[in-house]
């Protein structure tokens, strides 16, 4: 079983108040059925998705609407009584599960669409919409959602934004920082911020939305979304090529964004211990054999032979030169479907959770330097890891560290850190590229951001949630 996060770490609790029978009494009126508290109903709730941290959570709550949160968050503020807000619970930072005894407020029951605009592509929905889900309904409109995540089968939508995930059409469509025009929020004391503007342009003031994206539930819960979804493309192409080297890798990248300009909407990169993962644990096969570095491009346009020719001729380039050794490439939905070739970068995950305990680091890097921290983490951490693989989005400079060992080891971790972020910081990259800090990495903020900025942070965590009930422990270090 997962040690609980107090314990590992050796955390102190805040002096919030603790449930008692008149609080889970006031939840169950309100949210009748709605409130779980038997322990093996609250159990999967307290472990986050790699089993890595645990909360000692005795109470769920399952609010249908925004009013349900606003009571909800009234009553825990009166009473002190701290809160940790939660979607899929795919986080890898620590972030969605509680430290101690927080309230877990899940928004798995606020899934409703609440509108869609065909002409302009905008989707309003309630925080709880299950990523995948959002695509096909859109799917059907003729659209796309602007993200693509591993997790999307799981993930929220209102998780995603509150995290500021990024993924795998980042590249293309941009960060959820463009792509997000309205939020409905949550405050502390339970008073909701309707920012759900469905507006391309609004120029009036702060953008306060920008507050809560990325915020990991620190500074409001957010219930509703207004999102841009771009339009489905007609044509989409995958190539799934061999690369001898990482300087290979980074020229066929400077190559393929010349020659495919505006139809480019994906480049990730795995190295060779990756493949060896996902075909072990995954039984998927490779279709380039024996390369120490594999690129996927994916290629996303309006008219298919345009887009075919285009990539064609980037990969007669591309052979010729002799920056890539071998490839396949597949050019319809089914194809696409029935190569798997997604699959090989996406479950990269899955696969590395069958080799034990996973050290996850989600780091952004200049690109030429992206895969150097790899081979100086090899040579560091030596025999002491069963493995040391990078893969990630190229096109964004994330680069995905993971680290593998049999069991959870303090001596590994301590040689782990603050070495890693340490290196980071000398590149000037940043310590969490898309994950956010959570649990895990919110003491090593400084890596990244000047002591004022930190501070600032911390001012306005103070003002929005003076009790500090919202996700404690998460994100920003104490205030000193």
């Amino acid at each position: 079983d997962v040690v609980p996060t107090c314990e590992r770490y050796a955390v102190r609790r805040l002096p919030f108040a603790r449930l008692g029978g008149r609080d889970v009494a006031f939840f169950e009126r309100l949210l009748p059925g709605r409130a779980l508290t038997a322990q093996e109903e609250v159990k999967p709730f307290n472990v986050d998705w790699l089993k890595s941290v645990r909360g000692c959570s005795q109470l769920v709550l399952k609010p249908q609407t925004t009013a349900e949160v606003s009571q909800v968050l009234r009553y825990c503020y009166e009473k002190n009584l701290a809160v940790n807000p939660q979607g899929g619970n795919t986080g890898l930072v620590g972030g969605s599960v509680p430290v101690f005894d927080e309230i877990i407020l899940s928004t798995a029951l606020m899934n409703q669409v609440i509108s869609f605009d065909k002409v302009s592509g905008i989707l309003v929905c309630q925080a709880g919409c299950v990523l995948e889900r959002l695509n096909e309904y859109v799917e059907e409109q003729g659209f796309i959602m602007p993200l693509d995540l591993g997790a999307k089968g799981s993930c929220h939508i209102g998780g995603n934004v509150a995290t500021n995930a990024g993924g795998l059409r980042l590249l293309r469509y941009g960060s959820l920082r463009g792509t997000v025009l309205g939020l409905e929020v949550v405050l502390a004391d339970g008073s909701a911020l309707d920012c759900l503007t469905s507006l391309r342009k609004d120029n009036t003031g702060y953008d306060l939305k920008q507050l809560f994206i990325g915020s990991e539930g620190t500074l409001g819960v957010i219930t509703a979304v207004s999102i841009l979804c771009p339009q489905k493309p007609k044509a989409v192409n995958v190539a799934f090529l061999g690369c001898q080297s990482f300087a290979k890798v980074l020229e066929t990248f400077t190559t393929c964004r010349a020659m495919l300009g505006e139809i480019l909407s994906a480049y990730e990169f795995m190295d060779e211990k990756c493949m060896e993962l996902v075909e072990r644990h995954l039984k998927l096969s490779s279709p380039v054999a024996d390369s120490p570095f594999y690129v996927l491009i994916e290629t996303s346009g309006s008219n298919s032979s345009h887009d075919e020719e285009k990539l064609n001729n980037f990969l007669e380039q591309a052979m010729a030169s002799g920056l890539v050794t071998d490839g396949t490439v597949a050019t319809d939905d089914k194809k696409i479907k029935a190569s798997q070739l997604w699959s090989l970068r996406e479950r990269i995950t899955e696969a590395l959770t069958h080799e034990g305990y996973v050290y996850k680091y989600d780091i952004s890097l200049p690109m030429g330097k992206l895969y150097n921290l790899v081979d100086d983490m090899r040579a560091r951490l030596g025999q002491s890891a069963k493995n040391v693989v990078g893969y990630g989005h190229l096109g964004d400079g994330n680069l995905h560290l993971n680290i593998t060992a049999e069991s959870y080891s303090h001596s590994l971790l301590d040689a782990i850190e603050p070495f890693v972020y340490e290196w980071t910081a000398r590149c000037n990259g940043s310590i969490s590229a898309e994950h956010g800090l959570g649990f895990k990495k919110k003491q090593f903020i400084q890596y990244s951001k000047p002591r004022k900025a930190v501070v600032l942070m911390q001012q306005f965590k103070a003002m929005l949630d003076p009790k500090g009930i919202l996700n404690p422990y998460k994100t920003l270090p104490s205030a000193s």
